[in-house]
């Protein structure tokens, strides 16, 4: 297991695309003034040992050192020791849903990221429970087991999108089949699974789901996210707007939240339906509603002792720096002289 101590330090690494326009336009500003002294053919014989690769690769060898050096603030730990700790509160499953109808954006940033928000920070606000995270959409998968890792929770979390299944809909059944299967059965822990969707194109088939899960004495949260008047589904490449998904006449596809679907599937399994849109509102009734449950005891392995690991990206970024320094802008004289592609033509 591996932690990063302050992720914030990575805002630092903005200064390297400023550095890129720094440097593309000094480039751009020398070529100017050699124009102006001679033309290309007599600077190449005033400078022959004149090295444009040369300039490239000490930009990349700060580049690199930059990185470094952020990652070394980070301060990248690794966990060398664990111990064997006795926690109270009970057992939680996250189903999220990852379907295209969670790109909408009638919630900011869309339906997906809120959604990824608002488990994040319930997952902030818990203490000694224990969680699991599943993705769905046609079908369920697994994403992580029921851990007290909160850390991992957040970094496979983070890592969620519509990409990882292949087909479409909203298999709102088959997650609750397989959020069940995390639970371990003679645990005797509350049990819940907090369902996160937009509640639309559910494939039916939810009773027997949600009926075999009461019967093992499990509740199920339902948290919608989107509004009633929904909006388009955008289709991006690299965080640009292509275009937006239509339907086989053409036309664009509008896709609207359904709560009817989350509120009867709340009520049906001694749950409650929480409106997702303000996220201090389901961070606060989740807390009360996990705390309504009685808690019960059980051993948990965490890790106790972690090692940092700054000081060797701190090593090689010097390093790098000192290189940088003998790193002239002229052509290596050696490799001037290597005939890798037979151009020197014999005399």
């Amino acid at each position: 297991m591996y932690q990063l101590e302050d992720t914030s330090y990575f805002y630092l690494l903005a200064i390297l695309p400023v550095l890129l326009v720094l440097f593309l336009l000094v480039q751009l500003w020398k070529k100017k003034a050699q124009r102006k002294f001679a033309t290309s053919e007599a600077l190449k014989v005033l400078a022959p040992a004149k090295s444009n690769l040369k300039s490239v690769v000490k930009l990349a060898v700060v580049f690199l050192a930059i990185t470094l050096w952020v990652m070394a603030l980070v301060n990248p730990k690794i966990g060398t020791k664990t111990e064997q700790v006795k926690r109270e509160g009970i057992d939680i499953v996250f189903a999220l849903d990852v379907s295209k109808s969670m790109l909408a954006e009638d919630v900011a940033p869309n339906r997906l990221e809120k959604s990824k928000q608002l488990v994040s920070q319930i997952v902030n606000n818990l203490s000694g429970d224990r969680v699991g995270v599943i993705g769905y959409a046609a079908s369920a998968f697994p994403q992580v087991p029921i851990t007290t890792d909160y850390a991992a929770v957040r970094m496979f979390l983070n890592a969620m999108n519509t990409d990882m299944v292949s087909s479409q809909g909203t298999a709102i059944a088959e997650a609750i089949t397989m959020a069940t299967s995390f639970f371990i059965p003679e645990d005797e822990t509350n049990k819940v699974i907090v369902i996160i969707s937009d509640g639309e194109d559910h494939q039916g088939n939810i009773d027997s789901a949600v009926s075999e899960a009461v019967t093992k004495g499990i509740r199920i949260v339902t948290i919608g996210v989107g509004t009633p008047s929904g909006g388009p589904i955008p289709l991006k490449r690299n965080g640009v707007l292509k275009s937006y998904m239509r339907d086989g006449s053409g036309e664009r596809v509008i896709t609207r939240m359904d709560d009817s679907v989350l509120t009867s599937l709340a009520e049906g399994a001694n749950g409650v339906y929480i409106p997702g849109n303000v996220t201090s509102q389901v961070v606060e009734e989740i807390k009360e509603y996990v705390n309504s449950l009685d808690k019960t005891e059980f051993e948990a392995i965490q890790f106790a002792d972690f090692k940092s690991y700054y000081q060797w990206f701190l090593a090689v970024a010097i390093l790098l720096l000192f290189l940088d320094i003998f790193l002239l802008e002229r052509k290596t004289k050696w490799i001037q002289h290597l005939d890798l592609f037979n151009e020197k033509k014999s005399e």
